[in-house]
This record gives C-alpha cells, structure tokens and sequence, in this order.
C-alpha cells in the first residue's frame, strides 16, 4: 500500500491528512491546535508568528494521525507540503531561525515597496515581474536590513513558511519558481531570480535558496525528524507550494479559464492563464503556477482580500455568539442588503486591492433603532463577498473571466448564505468539492514522486459535492447592495 502525507502550514492552524495513493482516499487527517494559533502584533500593520511552532504543530497533528490509524510508516510514499504565502523566515548557518516570521497579512513594507517600484521603473518592474515589489517577502527581508542590521548580518537564508517546515524535515534549505515569484522575486522575462529586486534592495543572491521544480525529489526525512514524526527516514519530500496555487491544484485547477476560490482567513480567487498578464496597480497579483513550463507557461492571476475569515472569527469571539452555523442561520434572518448596513471588512493589513492601503474594517449606516446582530452577522458576509467582487471586476478587465469558479467545502464556502452571496454577485457557477489543501499536498506529492503520471491520475473521481447558481430572484437586490458598499468604499479611499 502506498501513502500520502500532505501538510497544509496555515496561519490559523496547521492540517494534516493521510490518504492512500491509488484510490485518492483519506485515511485520516488532524488540524491543531484547537484555537487559532496567535498571531503578533507588535506594531500596528505589523503580523509575525513563530515559525517553531508551526512546526510542533506538524509533528502533533502527525503523532494524531499516527494515533488514529497506527499506520506502517514504510507504507508512505512521499510528503507534500502546502503553506502559508508570501511570509518571510529567515535562518543562520546552523539552520536557527533569527527572528518571528513576517507573515503574509504584515504591511510594514508597503512603503519599501512603493519606492521600490518607482527607483526601478514602472515598466520595467511590470515587464519583468508582472507586479510592484509592493509588500511581499522581498520588500519584508529589505526592512529587517534596514530596520534590524545586526540580525540581518547573520542571515545564511531566507525562505517562505513552506521553505522553512521542508528544511526541518530534510535539512536541505530550497525553494521553487512559483515560492519565488510569489516573493517578487522572479524574473519573467528571464525565467529565473529577479536580479533587478536583489540589486534595488541591496540583497545578496547567496541569501536566495536553490530553485527546484514544485514536483520533484526536494529532500529526505532526516534521521531527527523521521523520529519526532512518525516517519521513516529518507522518505522524501516531493512537493511544495503556497497556499492559493495549491488550494487550485487541489481542485484540479491548472488550465487557461479555470478558477479556484477559498474564503480562509483571507479570501482569494485564483484564475489560470497560458499569458503574462499583469494589473497596472498590482491590484491582483500574477505568480508562476504549480504546472508552469517554458514552453508550456501557466500563470495564477491572484485577488486577495485579507479580511475575510477573520473578520467572521473575529464576531465569533466578540458578539458572544457559539459557532459557525449559529451565526449563519442568524445571518439569514436579515434581508439582503442588511437594511443599509454596510461593512467593510478590511481590518487585517495592508489590501493589495486597494493599492496597499490600510484603511481598516469599518461600519457604516448604523441605526440602533433598525439594526441588530442579524444585520451585523449578515453585513459582514455581504461586506466579505462584496469585497471579493470589487477584485474580480479587475480579474475580468486583465480577461480573467468568473463564469465557474472551484472551491473547498470548507470555511466560510460552508455557509449557504455566503455561497449564495457569492454566486449572485459574481455571476458565477460555483462548484464545492470535498477537499482542502492538505489533500492537494498529499497528491502533489504523489505528482512529484512520479507515483501518479500528472494531475489526470491525481483527481480521478474528484466531483463536486455541491453546486450553487446565481438566485435570479435577489440580483437586483444584491447589485443594488453592493452599489451602495462600493460606494461607501470609494467615500473611505477618498
């Protein structure tokens, strides 16, 4: 019998899943811990997680599994891992991390960036890297130089969350085009690092690790973590990739005109091109895909709304409501358009949609005479999926079109009345598959372990397990609604 392991680095939790090689079924899986781990937030804007604890998670939400199913560990075949994007770790030469990992949802760079994109040229940063090096991982490893010289000064590498959890597995520090472009750190145009960001910000290319294919043999389990596992040592490692390319792999979204979604802790569309496209404003963001070839280029046309998930946590743990469904079926109670309250939900950073501005999350149209928790819950849903929208009209303009989009039945796609939202006001057709990224690892690992022959043999009997179309019957109502947000929106940008 042949197993997989995915993992799935999040920054809320960390996921686990098992799952037997020839018949794609999941053996078993585990998320830890049981609250959302913390993050840090020394600063306004500023995010950072310890990246030791992502990987105590790992080895926990192994040692579950272990425990669930008592598995041969000889039976696993190859580790994939998925993870957070976008974050930047930074290690010695003994491998000890420096200092808290930045985290995706940190904008202390924005302004790093920004000049970035004017020292070096519009043009030439769009030409070459179909982005502003904005505030990604190399606008992040740029501050600690100038902000933490002496840390900086010890720096051996730097890498992405999925980097780092990889070399605790094998020892081996590395990295992929796609982890690299996601960091504004590829070269286009070159297919390779972008000397234009490591010259610009003063950054030796000896920092960078070693480019390897997103499927292939990156590394073996050491001896060291094989124990700590559960696992046998020189089992290999064979897959990695961020979050949002790998939510898309695992709902077999790799071709021109496809479309994944998720609605985590961020919410994020991700829509496949066989061209080099690029938003002007580096509103949404272009990376190289999970499949991407020279001769058979596949980019990821990425919109991120950053305060998504969390904003519904966030009411969870502070309207005093007990769980998800709860607030959902309180949310429905209230008609579409909350009565006129409108809230955005762009309280966690920096939004690329909106050009790196942090405008925070805010309520408008309050009236204590009308508006209750119905309004408030429902709001925040409307606010969500309205926020999404205002990314997709941008996606449609670069000829990203959302007429089917794939997600995860999970998270915030788990609530009838968002998916509902979200397919009336985006037009599409949404299709929910069983899966999450933990599954999509454990598969890309068996891609990149050449246990599968491509994704075809992958997803075999991957089918929806449900379906949600636009209700004609409250288009009006919902364009109307987000007419009004939008409006709001503008007002607040202004």
């Amino acid at each position: 019998m042949a197993l997989l392991f995915g993992y799935d680095i999040g920054s809320s939790s960390i996921k686990a899943t098992l799952i037997e090689a020839e018949s794609g079924k999941v053996l078993a899986s585990a998320t830890v811990p049981d609250r959302e781990m913390e993050i840090i937030a020394k600063k306004p804007g500023w995010a950072e997680q310890h990246p030791q604890t992502w990987w105590e998670n790992v080895v926990t939400a192994t040692q579950k599994i272990k425990a669930q199913t008592n598995f041969a560990a000889a039976d696993v075949r190859a580790v994939g891992i998925s993870y957070q994007m976008h974050g930047l770790v930074i290690v010695d030469a003994k491998h000890e991390v420096l200092r808290p990992a930045i985290i995706w949802c940190d904008s202390r760079a924005v302004e790093i960036g920004r000049k970035a994109m004017k020292s070096i040229g519009e043009k030439k940063c769009l030409t070459h890297l179909l982005n502003s090096p904005g505030n990604f991982t190399a606008s992040k490893l740029k501050w600690v130089k100038d902000n933490e010289p002496k840390i900086y000064a010890k720096i051996y590498k730097m890498m992405l969350p999925g980097d780092y959890i990889a070399m605790k597995m094998t020892g081996e520090i590395k990295t992929t085009p796609s982890g690299l472009s996601e960091g504004i750190m590829w070269d286009f145009k070159e297919e390779g690092l972008a000397q234009i960001v490591c010259e610009e910000y003063g950054i030796s290319q000896n920092l960078v690790a070693e480019a390897v294919p997103t499927f292939s043999v990156q590394g073996n389990l050491t001896k060291e973590s094989a124990n700590l596992l559960g696992l046998k040592a020189g089992t290999i490692v064979s897959y990695r990739a961020g979050d949002q390319p790998n939510n898309a792999l695992s709902l077999n979204v790799l071709n021109p005109g496809e479309i994944a979604a998720t609605a985590g802790t961020s919410g994020v569309v991700y829509g496949i091109t066989a061209e080099a496209k690029y938003d002007a404003k580096s509103r949404v963001n272009t990376f190289v895909h999970v499949n991407h070839a020279t001769k058979k280029p596949r980019y990821g046309v990425l919109l991120c709304v950053n305060g998504t998930g969390i904003l519904n946590s966030w009411l969870k743990h502070n309207t005093g409501s007990t769980d998800y469904p709860e607030m959902d079926a309180m949310a429905g109670t209230a008609p579409v358009g909350s009565d006129g309250l409108v809230m955005l939900p762009f309280g966690n950073g920096a939004e690329r949609t909106l050009e790196n501005r942090n405008i925070g999350a805010s309520i408008h149209g309050l009236n204590f005479n009308t508006h209750n928790r119905a309004h408030m819950l429902r709001a925040a849903q409307e606010g969500i999926v309205f926020a999404l929208n205002y990314g997709v009209e941008i996606m449609r303009k670069l000829g990203v079109k959302a007429k089917t989009v794939r997600a995860g039945h999970a998270n915030m796609f788990l609530s009838s009345l968002f998916s509902e939202a979200f397919a009336t006001v985006t037009g599409s057709h949404v299709e929910l598959f069983k899966t999450d990224g933990s599954q999509g690892a454990a598969r890309g690992a068996g891609i990149g372990a050449g246990i599968y022959r491509g994704p075809e043999d992958a997803f075999v009997g991957l089918t929806p397990v449900k379906t949600v179309e636009p209700n004609k019957k409250l288009t009006a109502a919902y364009a109307d609604a987000y007419k009004k947000w939008e409006s709001v929106l503008k007002q607040q940008l202004s």
